[in-house]
């Protein structure tokens, strides 16, 4: 079987031998008077005061005993302290667990036990929840960021943690993991994902020629630090840039305006929701964003229409990145200028990508669907305890089956047009639901979309659309066949519709469509 591998057709990049956090704050002497992260208000640290709290946090930990071989667990929203554990803890060799800080108490306990940690780092918000859940787990102390201690209910005060400032903990940096990030879990339990301090590292260095920033920019994060993509791309990547971060604990869009106008945001890092709101909204035009100059969008395709309606809005350029966690994350983003609609952007430096069909099991060339495979220095190390799944995620020569379905145009430019298991099969015709939730979006009564495969005797499976309306707007099933026969084919229109009041969507902005199956 012949294989086709597409190279990066971007130079390649040399890879630091330096640990995530040496990289980060790695021109914090330079810049040590510059504001490296703030949330615009109450809080802010200069990338000198960043760099000798992180070490404070470091010495502290490692005073306790705490280093290679443990394991802390961090549920919090995006804010300048998130970026002090997270640099703190992998200073002192130990490994990070982020957790979703809307989990409840089941769902962080099952984090905590399976990633092995022993301490817990929250917020007052999600206290009362933290604290049910390290019952019947090994943490044996809780510490608050922003709060009180309570020695009566075990409670630590970060501050209280501080120690004599130490430089990196030796850790072999091609094998110990730093971070561990748990997979979406739309399919089965969440799997620890494995990354080691040269993934991380290796792909802030393959963005070197995708994501350029200029001396003196401020990138938007409200993307929450807990999944991969504001983890690295927002915090580790534009940190190690020296990027000012401007953190926001979740996505309010009159909050984000104020913070761009304010703060006078360069790069707006969204999903497509957040395109969306850029779009449409009325209290857009209310705001000064002349300072934006990009919009960067990933976690979940953006339709090409949608893109250049929220670029002609904002006089900007908005292009499309694609990874993924077991990628540390980006495998695909977009060089400056050069955005095609509709498309992820080129394979960053030191990526080879394959496209295989998955009927066949084939390469297919330009042009042409087939899973997206990665091979790349950013490929996890594994799933925590889980080598079933591991092998069959990453095979024996590397590729990391990335379950995508992609086509690679002429130019280079991938479009990620649907994911293998949620294809809808139509009399054995293949619908991808990514395709028509762009189109349906265009519909000007619709707000937002997801469409899912639901059973049909005739068919096998039929479209199903949900779709919440703008205000006063109504629509019917028909008028939505009618508004999409002139754009698909018939197999593809949908067979059913419900106006529901919201998507449900993750964190990082993935349609939950196990919630809308059940």
């Amino acid at each position: 079987m012949t294989q086709i591998i597409h190279a990066s057709n971007l130079p390649d990049v040399e890879i630091p031998e330096l640990s995530i956090t040496e990289l980060v704050l790695g021109r914090a002497d330079e810049l040590a008077d510059r504001v490296a992260i703030t949330d615009g208000g109450e809080q802010s640290y200069t990338f000198g005061e960043l760099r000798d709290r992180v070490r404070a946090l470091a010495g502290g930990l490692a005073a306790e005993g705490f280093g290679p071989g443990s394991t802390l667990g961090l549920m919090a929203p995006n804010m300048p302290d998130y970026a002090v554990v997270f640099h703190g803890v992998a200073t002192a060799g130990a490994t990070i667990t982020t957790i979703n800080p809307t989990y409840g108490a089941d769902e962080v306990r099952f984090q905590l036990n399976d990633a092995g940690a022993s301490k817990l780092i929250t917020v007052p918000m999600f206290l009362d929840t933290a604290l049910a859940a390290v019952e019947g787990t090994d943490v044996t102390q809780v510490v608050v960021i922003g709060g009180q201690a309570d020695a009566a209910r075990g409670i630590v005060a970060l501050d209280d943690l501080m120690g004599d400032p130490i430089d990196q903990v030796p850790v072999d940096l091609a094998d110990h993991v730093v971070v561990l990030p748990y997979s979406s879990g739309t399919t089965g339990l969440p799997k620890g994902v494995m990354l080691t301090h040269r993934n991380l590292v290796a792909n802030i260095a393959q963005t070197d020629h995708v994501l350029k920033y200029d001396d003196d920019e401020a990138a938007f994060a409200a993307l929450p630090f807990f999944h991969i993509y504001g983890m690295q791309v927002l915090m580790n990547g534009a940190l190690a840039k020296g990027v000012k971060v401007v953190t926001m604990p979740r996505f309010d869009l009159e909050h984000a305006l104020r913070l761009c106008q304010e703060q006078k945001i360069t790069r707006f890092f969204a999903v497509p929701p957040m395109v969306l709101a850029l779009a449409k909204s009325p209290v857009v035009d209310q705001y000064d964003l002349s300072t934006v100059k990009q919009i960067f969008s990933g976690a979940a395709p953006l339709g090409a229409e949608l893109g250049q309606e929220a670029a002609d809005r904002l006089g900007c350029e908005v292009v499309q990145g694609y990874g993924m966690t077991e990628l540390s994350p980006i495998s695909h983003s977009t060089v400056d200028g050069e955005g095609r609609p509709g498309t992820s952007g080129v394979a960053v430096s030191n990526v080879e990508c394959r496209l295989v069909s998955p009927e066949t099991g084939e390469d297919v060339g330009i042009d042409t669907r087939g899973e997206l495979w990665v091979r790349s220095p950013g490929v996890m190390k594994g799933y925590l305890n889980n080598p079933e799944a591991t092998a069959a995620t990453i095979d024996a020569d590397g590729w990391l089956h990335t379950g995508d379905i992609a086509v690679l145009d002429e130019h280079g430019h991938y479009a990620i047009v649907d994911r293998i298991k949620e294809l809808i099969k139509v009399k054995g015709f293949q619908v991808a639901p990514a395709e028509l939730e762009a189109l349906i979006v265009t519909h000007p009564a619709v707000a937002d979309v997801a469409v899912i495969g639901v059973p049909d005797d005739e068919a096998g499976e039929l479209p199903k659309a949900f779709v919440t309306l703008t205000p006063g707007a109504e629509l019917t099933l028909d008028e939505l066949r009618t508004f999409l026969a002139d754009h698909v084919v018939k197999y593809k229109l949908p067979g059913y519709l419900d106006v529901i009041e919201a998507i449900p969507k993750s964190a990082s902005g993935k349609i939950l469509r196990r919630e809308l199956r059940s």
